[in-house]
């Protein structure tokens, strides 16, 4: 997969003289966590929720709430924005953002194409939209576990019987247990009921269980 297929297009973007106050006020309304700064289409930084929390007067101050509001009213975002954003091509693959995100120790990345922001994509985004599709999560049947089931002639076999019952496939995983040579296999299939299944998977030699999900 490729970062256009999991980043949230159409993005909100604010201009670098945006209040603090502003910035607050349209993430709290689309609950948005972060903004990307643009000038005239250009990149200029992103502001977080946190970062604003951060400069946001405490409940220990001695400022009243007119100075406080003033204050928020009247600062730029351009005065606390990052201004090094990691950013991404929306050809880039999801495992070369992810490791950048993980590198670089962010929670998004700005997704840019011929110098314009496109869309953001979210650690979130990789986990919900890659994870829940990969590890099956969600949808319905059951996980079969094969012991020493990972294998060539193995898993031929195992499939030969999937197909016998004409059973769909959600998900392959091949396991790799660090105390045996052969790897094992679990195999989500749609349908509820495997006992079928599990008989002839034993009769041919395997040793099986089924998994929650």
């Amino acid at each position: 997969m490729l970062v256009k297929d999991v980043m949230t297009a159409n993005v909100v973007t604010i201009t670098s003289d945006t209040s603090l106050a502003d910035a607050k006020r349209i993430m709290e309304a689309h609950k948005f966590q972060r903004l990307p700064v643009v000038d005239k289409g250009k990149l200029k930084g992103v502001v977080t929720e946190k970062r604003l929390e951060k400069v946001s007067p405490s409940e220990a101050t001695s400022l009243t709430v007119w100075e406080v509001g003033y204050l928020l009213e009247k600062t730029p975002v351009s005065k606390i924005m990052a201004k090094n954003v990691v950013t991404v091509t929306p050809e880039m693959t999801v495992e070369e953002g992810l490791a950048l995100a993980q590198t670089n120790k962010v929670g998004a990345l700005v997704v840019v194409e011929a110098g314009k922001v496109i869309g953001i994509v979210t650690t979130n985004d990789f986990f919900y939209k890659i994870a829940n599709k990969v590890l099956g999560i969600g949808e319905p049947g059951t996980r079969i576990f094969i012991l020493r089931g990972g294998e060539g002639p193995e898993l031929e076999k195992i499939l030969g019987h999937i197909n016998k019952h004409e059973m769909k496939i959600v998900t392959i995983h091949v396991l790799s247990p660090p105390d045996q040579e052969k790897h094992d296999v679990v195999i989500h299939v749609t349908s509820k009921d495997v006992k079928a299944l599990l008989k002839d998977l034993r009769a041919d030699g395997f040793k099986v269980a089924t998994r929650s999900r």
